[in-house]
């Protein structure tokens, strides 16, 4: 069974939450950052993303770029940015986008049961992001960023959570410049936080949902505490990292599409013709197309929009990796067509975000920056549970959440 921990969180005053609130280190560069944080002292980017206090052009990976992050977090904690509340607890994390709501609990998750596979995962890591993410956690002491899990849903969870956002006012409550709600509730009754643990307990396992590399990190380093302290008891509290926990049946993964800059040396006629062998395809004309099932795509290529319904024998509904949109894209268009062997590593693919509309597919097949775009119908949860439990790994770039957790708003340290 999975653990989730109440945990002493360091947390900012109510009036400067908003302003400390940032958006996760991954997801903008550092020129973004420094526009970001530029004229606000309290950007929590100061701590995640410290290059941008640093000359511009550094190497993000320098010894000074880490120090100036430990600085930076000692400082926020010196003046009052970040306060550490007295008693272990847990909170809930509220996110809103439109008329859709999502709770979750964060907490403090099991190192072990990353290392065991209770904790479980659907996409590869890369060694050089997680070594990066393992020095951060490393100098801070402290897992800066939460991450972003998913579970079964539980009654019993669900009532707790709805029992507290009924009941008692949120700590903070703000709306991000992305147009992003974000509510943090802190449960401060200790009984009430001694049976959410209890019924975490029960919970059978839990799943990455996004922050890949922040997960094995901050196990990676709490393996390496275990193993560096002779009087280790597994009492630490390097033995848990931060992370927010999301029932399934609130979570909505977003289509994750694909540009490609040439056709591979062939003609639109010709390109068309060999996408004909494994795809029923139908011209949609200007309007933009939007999938609306599972092995439908939308492509667009020089001002049409283009429906392609992948042929019943070019999939298997009993292969979980196999029959995913994301592989039958991979292996039937982007390699066999486009000869694309390396979604990693290949410069002429990119991928976007469905939280930027296909109107960003369009614009940059149309400035001429790319020839051809693709947009897929999106991964069910049900997908990325089979596949978790049976132990594969996607492929790359096929789930995207939104909103984004916010960095800063709770931070746990591992002393």
């Amino acid at each position: 069974m999975a653990i989730l921990k109440p945990f002493k969180g360091w947390r900012p005053p109510q009036n400067i939450a908003q302003q400390l609130a940032s958006r996760p280190y991954d997801v903008l560069d550092s020129a973004e950052a420094r526009v970001e944080a530029a004229d606000n002292p309290y950007s929590f980017l100061r701590v995640v993303k410290p290059e941008i206090e640093l000359p511009v052009g550094i190497n993000l990976y320098s010894q000074q770029v880490y120090d100036k992050a430990v600085e930076n977090f000692e400082a926020f904690k010196q003046k009052g940015y970040l306060v550490r509340d007295p008693e272990p607890r847990f909170y809930v994390y509220a996110q809103t986008w439109g008329s859709k709501i999502q709770y979750g609990v964060m907490g403090c998750a099991g190192v072990e049961d990353y290392l065991n596979g209770i904790i479980k995962k659907h996409e590869l890591t890369r060694p050089d992001k997680e070594e990066d993410r393992m020095k951060h956690v490393r100098v801070l002491n402290a897992n800066a960023e939460p991450v972003f899990f998913t579970y079964r849903a539980e009654p019993a969870i669900d009532a707790i959570v709805a029992q507290i956002t009924s009941k008692q006012q949120p700590e903070y409550d703000f709306v991000a410049d992305d147009g992003f709600g974000h509510k943090l509730w802190v449960i401060y009754d200790a009984p009430t936080n001694a049976i959410l643990e209890k019924h975490f307990a029960d919970v059978k396992e839990f799943y990455v949902a996004d922050g890949h590399h922040r997960t094995a990190a901050a196990a990676l380093v709490g393996a390496e505490k275990k193993a560096q302290n002779p009087n280790h008891t597994g009492d630490e509290n390097y033995n848990y990292f931060l992370a927010v926990l999301f029932p399934d049946n609130q979570l909505t993964i977003i289509d994750y599409n694909r540009v490609v800059a040439d056709l591979n040396g062939l003609t639109e006629a010709d390109f068309l013709e060999k996408l004909s062998k494994n795809f029923n395809i139908q011209c949609k004309g200007a309007d933009i197309f939007k999938p609306q099932q599972l092995h439908v795509f939308s492509m667009y290529l020089n001002g049409n929009w283009y429906a392609l319904e992948a042929k019943r024998n070019t999939y298997d509904d009993n292969d979980p990796i196999g029959v995913l949109d994301v592989t039958i894209l991979s292996n039937l268009v982007l390699d066999e067509v486009l000869g694309i062997k390396n979604l990693r590593t290949d410069k002429r693919i990119d991928f976007v975000g469905g939280i930027r509309g296909l109107e960003e597919l369009k614009r940059r097949v149309d400035s001429g920056e790319m020839a051809v775009a693709f947009a897929l119908y999106p991964v069910s949860m049900k997908q990325l549970f089979d596949i978790a439990d049976s132990g594969n790994i996607m492929p790359p770039k096929t789930t995207w959440f939104e909103p984004k957790l916010r960095s800063g708003l709770v931070v746990n340290t591992l002393e």
